[in-house]
């Protein structure tokens, strides 16, 4: 990637969305994000992004958003949440974005998932797993119909996730058994990062604050440099 790559964002209009949608605009890349709801256009729009609105679940509106204008480098995923006429965004809206980047010739995919999900389930309490579990499912059906997609993936899980600025001490490892909590705005960083390095690529990789590790785990951790 370099500086005004094409970058595809759905879930900019909040949480760790929005702070990527920021780090991409202080790394002077091109950005077109896709919204939902139209409430946070105008500030978005402020940044120099370019919107779209839209709902992920609409196959057509998100083939429609990827295929109009300049070819798209990478597409960045944070979509989720509440569900919505009985399907969950996890999953379907992430597989009909997958798809469409794969039509509209993107080469590279970044999905941010969660903790518990695929074989990091064992990494949560038993009762955070139980409340957890369908939204899980879902997101681990997302990320396997993106490792099968062909396009160079990276999925991200993050831990808890909290509000607060920045701390610098958030990290990526592929060691499952590793769980905690980070701050929004580190997740957007380690995504930024990922985006422009080699070493994130086709790797599902869990995400949490130095600091702020359960348990006393040794565990590596994913350089990016």
């Amino acid at each position: 990637m370099t500086d005004k790559s094409h970058i595809f964002l759905a879930g900019a209009s909040r949480g760790v969305g929005l702070e990527i949608a920021k780090c991409l605009v202080a790394q002077n890349m091109q950005v077109t994000a896709l919204l939902r709801s139209p409430a946070t256009r105008p500030e978005l729009e402020a940044m120099g992004i370019k919107v779209m609105t839209g709902d992920a679940l609409d196959a057509a509106v998100v083939e429609a958003a990827m295929a109009g204008g300049e070819p798209i480098h990478a597409a960045i995923s944070t979509i989720g949440g509440l569900p919505k006429d009985g399907e969950r965004a996890d999953y379907l809206g992430n597989k009909n974005l997958i798809d469409a980047a794969v039509k509209a010739g993107v080469q590279k995919f970044i999905l941010v998932s969660s903790i518990g999900s695929g074989n990091t389930a064992a990494a949560l309490p038993p009762q955070a797993l139980e409340t957890l579990g369908p939204v899980l499912i879902e997101k681990e059906k997302a990320e396997n119909h993106l490792i099968a997609s062909g396009m160079i993936y990276t999925v991200i899980r993050p831990g808890g996730l909290k509000s607060e600025p920045a701390t610098g001490n958030g990290v990526l490892t592929e060691d499952c058994r590793v769980a905690g909590t980070i701050h929004r705005a580190d997740v957007a960083q380690l995504v930024c990062q990922c985006l422009v390095s080699d070493a994130a690529n086709n790797k599902v990789l869990s995400a949490v604050d130095q600091q702020m590790v359960y348990g006393n785990l040794e565990y590596e951790v994913l350089g990016l440099g």
